[in-house]
Order: structure tokens, then sequence, then C-alpha cells
């Protein structure tokens, strides 16, 4: 299984213009970008430097490129205000029908589990997330499949615990996560996964953290991929995290600027690689 695994991510990443324009329709191509965190639980920091007002800069700089193309349809989560009305009206007036969502997904995950059907696997290692946040999570999913999208892109910088906010460590590099095999919405996330990894690749290094290291890295737990199955099978996700926060090319506003918008223009080009190769 695992020699398995391994001849089919390489092919992925060897074959990265694999798409999906042979099956699209004349409808747009469906979007949802989630910046991640929000000024609340604002993920990791480098000094003053805060995670979430980088990934909402960088996913803005991703929708402007995206929305100029009539061939898609893009929503974003948040912007320069917070939530966007649209998913802050979300939250609010469907918590109920979120924790439900959320509740039903993972009790029939553990039948899953239980009977066999689904074997769990542990992954790279992640920060545990607050309740609100996973609601938060939870709902985007909820809203995500009810609203029929093509693909959901989280955008995120990364980081490890050191124990200090200012501290360089020695990790660098970005990672793509995809959602584990047994995911129902796993195979073609993973060629989308695969399209963007060879635009960033071009560009820039690949984790060196050695769980990271494959540059494509499948993960069963993470909500925003699909965790206990809460996304549909038509739905593609993957959580890219473009390296990590401390890094040089990050502590300086110019380089930093630059930086997202070179890393907004590959994205945008694998996922236009993915979804409309035939029609560029």
């Amino acid at each position: 299984m695992k020699k398995f695994l391994f001849l089919f991510f390489v092919i992925l990443v060897l074959c990265p213009r694999w798409s999906f324009a042979q099956a699209i329709s004349t409808e747009p191509v469906r979007i949802l970008l989630v910046p991640g965190h929000d000024n609340e639980v604002w993920g990791t920091q480098y000094g003053n430097l805060k995670e979430a007002a980088m990934n909402r800069v960088l996913a803005t700089q991703i929708y402007d490129i995206l929305k100029k193309d009539k061939r898609f349809k893009v929503w974003i989560t948040r912007d320069q205000l917070g939530y966007t009305k649209e998913f802050a009206d979300y939250f609010s007036l469907h918590l109920d029908d979120i924790k439900a969502f959320k509740e039903s997904a993972k009790q029939e995950m553990q039948e899953d589990i239980s009977a066999g059907d689904f074997v769990p696997k542990e992954g790279a290692p992640h920060a545990s997330v607050r309740e609100s946040v996973a609601l938060k999570l939870y709902g985007i999913n909820k809203w995500t499949d009810e609203n029929k999208m093509d693909a959901v892109i989280h955008i995120h910088f990364n980081d490890y615990f050191k124990g200090d906010d200012w501290k360089v460590g020695k990790y660098k590099g970005f990672v793509i996560y995809i959602p584990e095999m047994q995911l129902a919405n796993a195979k073609t996330s993973a060629v989308l996964g695969a399209n963007i990894f060879s635009e960033l690749k071009t560009k820039y290094q690949v984790s060196n953290f050695p769980k990271e290291s494959a540059g494509l890295v499948p993960d069963q737990k993470l909500i925003a991929l699909g965790a206990n199955d809460t996304l549909l099978s038509s739905v593609r996700s993957v959580l890219i995290e473009y390296g990590y926060i401390y890094e040089k090319k990050f502590r300086n506003s110019i380089t930093r600027h630059k930086a997202y918008k070179i890393m907004a223009d590959l994205t945008a080009r694998g996922i236009k690689s993915y979804f409309l190769q035939s029609k560029i």
C-alpha cells in the first residue's frame, strides 16, 4: 500500500497537467477561498506579524486574479473588515445546524471506523483548534456543500512550536495538504493539489520539515480538507502552507508583498491548469 501511494503521488507530480477541463460544463467554475484564521484567533505569529493578516492579503490577491476571469465565480470568507456578510450571517443564523452537521458527521465516521470501513491514520502534527474555530470550519464545509463549490482553497502560513514568537526556526518551505485517500473527495483534490504544487515548486522550496517533505501530504484530520467526510466527493479541497512565517522573505514588508504577488499568480495558474487547461 505504501508503495502504491508513493507511485500515485509521483505520477501526480510528474503529470501535473491532468485537468478537469474535459468534464467541465459551460457554467463558471465555483471557487471558495478561505484565508485561514481571523482577527480573534490569528494563527501563528512572528514578532508583530500575524498569520491571519498574511492569509487575508494573499487570498485577496488570488481572489482578484480569478475574479477577472469570467470562467470563474469566486467567493472569499474574509476581507479587510472581517468575515464577509454572507459568512458572518451564515455562522450566526445556522449555528445549531452547523453543530448538528458536525456531530452527525463525527458519529457516522466513528461507526465506519468501528465497522472497519475507515482506518484512522496518523499524519503530520497540527495544532488543536478551539471549539469556536472548529465550528466555523465545519460551517464553511456545510456552506461549501450546499452551494455546490467545485473547489475550496485554504490559505495559510506555517510554524511550529518554538516557545518564542521572535525566534527564527530551522524549517522553511511550502507544503500542500490534500485529503487522505479514504475521504470521499481525495482523488480529484490530489490532482488539483498537484497542479498547484507544480507551479509553486518552480519558484519556491518544498518544506524541509520531515513530515512535509513530500510536498503533497495527505491528511484525514484537517477539517478544512473534509475531515469526517464533511465535504462532498465533488468538492476539491486543498490547504496550502506557503512557507514558515519567520522566513527571510516574509520579515520585510517589500519582499513579503513581492512574495504575495508571485504566490498568488502561481496559485491561480495552478487552479486554471486543472480546471481550464484546454481553454487557456
